[in-house]
């Protein structure tokens, strides 16, 4: 196949999202290869190396993934050494030990988000506030579940959290004395609309180091029309004033914007730079998938514009990084850090498996999305988790059963896509997925090639909590270093 300029320099090209979508395409379920100015690449899907390759092997393995045998990859990279034992096979993971409960503090909200998964908080019941029984009851079962030299994640979420602000306290101080007493590290996590901050929260989640995600859509236009209080007045100019506190005092905390992206806040690029210099620690993107009532759910038009506003963010990230500058875009530096130490799974977080959601009423989910939804229960807190359900929900969620993941090359960085969004509404975005994985590759290669000292034995440093749908802890994996070489 004849590469023109376009595959070694997207960024230049016109219509730049649809010619990674061209290049991105599934062609191989064992290899995908990316041409950069640093050189040939190859990734081989099993295992999830990156390996430089010549421009006569190149070729080979191009012409053998456009070709009618689906075997001639395989033979080509056993005949270059890099075919073994599949790293990751078709038995379900067992279920590990909870290393990370979300807990829905309050299932109410403030705020009256136009798409929220939510349904405004009350994931479609009554309002209600977990008690404070409930809450100690998870905080109890997570230690309970943590293994020796294990780190464990309390997080909370809601509806708004802070509408409970006693409980979430509560509940993180009986984890830090349990986290003494066992010698359990403890992590927190607290997602937030922002509309409540106080000055001593700010103080709190220093002493705690919490990292604090607060969800902000856009300039004031744009976040005021997706997220206004209830009776329809924004609320941007107040989140703002509330969160300047926790940007200032930042140490051991580290304060997150996360963006939900809908078709009416696609300025991606415009909105990195304006949240950076407002002093975020990192600011990520998310796509909105799926939402109760469908709206503001992207269409392929708005994922192909969304994909080019990501890479010219990545862009500006890859010349900042040369630069010597730290440019917090959360979802390439989560890219970079897994291509780095050649993450690969079978899922796409630790839902159903290391990580459960609760509800305020002690009910186990397998998220903190599937709250109230009886397609991720696993339990309660009083009888404990469901363990057939959980092993049936590891089983069935395997990469390898869904469709049309099994012959796609970008299956083990993915994961399958997540679970909420697959079950409600399909895949709407594997295009921009592997687009954007694609580009990260590609971005992988370049920063590796000019900046070698930014990739450091254990990978780039994590900008905040993952994002994408993804919960602050990550699934259990058998990550592998990524591998150089030239066959």
């Amino acid at each position: 196949m004849h590469l023109d300029a376009s595959d070694r320099a997207p960024d230049r090209a016109p219509g730049r999202a649809r010619e990674l979508f061209r290049q991105s395409a599934p062609l191989s379920p064992d290899i995908h290869l990316i041409r950069t100015d640093a050189g040939h690449h190859l990734l081989t899907v099993d295992g999830s190396r990156v390996f430089d390759v010549d421009e006569q092997t190149y070729q080979a393995l191009d012409e053998a993934r456009h070709g009618p045998d689906q075997a001639a990859a395989g033979r080509l990279l056993a005949g270059l050494g890099l075919h073994g034992p599949p790293a990751i096979d078709d038995t379900p993971l067992p279920a590990p030990p909870v290393r990370a409960l979300s807990l829905s503090v309050a299932q109410k909200c403030n705020l009256g988000c136009t798409y929220c998964y939510a349904q405004q908080g009350s994931f479609g019941g009554p309002d209600k506030n977990m008690p404070p029984e409930t809450a100690k009851a998870a905080v109890d079962l997570l230690f309970s579940e943590a293994g020796p030299g294990e780190r464990v994640n309390l997080s909370f979420l809601g509806g708004e959290p802070l509408i409970n602000r006693p409980v979430v306290r509560a509940a993180t101080e009986r984890a830090v004395r349990l986290s003494v007493r066992s010698g359990v590290p403890v992590t927190f996590s607290i997602t937030t609309n922002g509309t409540l901050l106080t000055p001593d929260d700010a103080d709190f989640f220093e002493a705690h180091g919490f990292a604090v995600t607060v969800s902000l859509d856009g300039d004031r236009a744009e976040h005021d029309l997706l997220r206004p209080y209830r009776g329809g007045r924004g609320s941007f100019d107040t989140v703002l004033a509330k969160v300047k506190p926790l940007l200032a005092q930042q140490r051991r905390m580290q304060v997150s914007a996360r963006v939900t992206v809908t078709p009416r806040n696609l300025a991606l690029r415009d909105t990195l730079d304006s949240f950076v210099g407002l002093g975020f620690h990192s600011v990520g993107f998310s796509p909105l998938l799926n939402s109760p009532t469908g709206k503001e759910e992207l269409a392929p038009a708005d994922l192909e514009a969304m994909l080019d506003q990501m890479v010219s963010c990545g862009e500006e990230f890859e010349r900042q990084v040369v630069a010597g500058r730290r440019y917090p875009f959360a979802n390439l530096v989560n890219s970079l850090r897994e291509l780095h130490q050649g993450t690969h799974r079978p899922y796409p977080c630790g839902a159903g498996a290391g990580y459960l959601g609760v509800s305020a009423d002690g009910e186990l989910a397998a998220c903190h999305r599937f709250v109230g939804d009886k397609a991720g229960a696993m339990g309660d807190l009083s009888e404990g988790i469901d363990p057939r359900r959980r092993l049936s929900w590891l089983a069935d969620r395997h990469v390898h059963r869904q469709d049309p993941c099994r012959s796609c090359w970008a299956r083990y960085l993915c994961g399958g896509g997540c679970h909420h969004e697959v079950i409600q509404r399909g895949r709407p975005a594997c295009d921009y997925i592997r687009g954007w994985l694609h580009y990260s590759l590609g971005a992988y290669n370049r920063l590796l090639a000019s900046r070698p000292d930014y990739f450091t034995s254990a990978g780039p440093p994590v900008a905040g909590p993952p994002v994408a749908g993804h919960p602050a802890a990550g699934p259990p994996s058998a990550g592998l270093p990524a591998a150089r070489a030239e066959p």
